[in-house]
């Protein structure tokens, strides 16, 4: 005999969805609630994958993350960018030879470089145009949309005047 889960009824989502934004509105303020949203799909692989009970079971605890990640972001930036400069010139980051992707793509496709590292990159030098010029695939694309979407947010927030003289530092050692 085979037990069926049963699901439960379309109206009983409609609610538990409908019940998450008023609750939503009532805890966080406008700008509270656009972080939220803006740390939640900065944070997965593909944003037009992703699924409002992912953003209801998850939400709250990748938002926090972010929070953390943003507080510390200079120290973050400057560690990624020290590791990854180590042993590297910098501006073999960013060759894109015969249509593979840079080191720097690379290193963040293996999670060892934030998005939030890319977008001040991108802020900084704007590599991203040379790359969507010269890139024609499926990953390069995610990521590309992925920049552009999370970047108006991110800038808006930081101060990329201390990110260029961090990177400086970091270069000219």
């Amino acid at each position: 005999m085979v037990v069926k889960q049963m699901q439960p009824p379309h109206h009983l989502i409609r609610e538990r969805i409908k019940y998450f934004f008023e609750k939503m509105s009532r805890q966080k303020k406008d700008e509270d609630i656009v972080d939220y949203f803006t740390a939640i799909f900065s944070q997965c692989d593909d944003p037009q994958k992703m699924w409002i009970g992912e953003i209801i079971e998850t939400g709250e605890d990748k938002y926090n993350t972010w929070k953390k990640k943003i507080q510390s972001l200079n120290y973050l930036f400057r560690q990624e960018m020290t590791d990854l400069c180590h042993d590297k010139e910098f501006n073999s980051l960013f060759e894109c030879k015969n249509g593979r992707h840079p080191i720097i793509i690379k290193e963040h496709l293996k999670k060892s470089i934030t998005v939030e590292t890319l977008v001040i990159l991108d802020g900084l030098l704007g590599y991203k145009k040379d790359f969507d010029a010269k890139l024609d695939d499926f990953v390069w694309k995610t990521v590309s949309m992925k920049l552009d979407k999370y970047k108006p947010f991110l800038l808006n927030n930081i101060n990329l005047a201390k990110y260029k003289q961090t990177l400086k530092e970091i270069v000219v050692q």
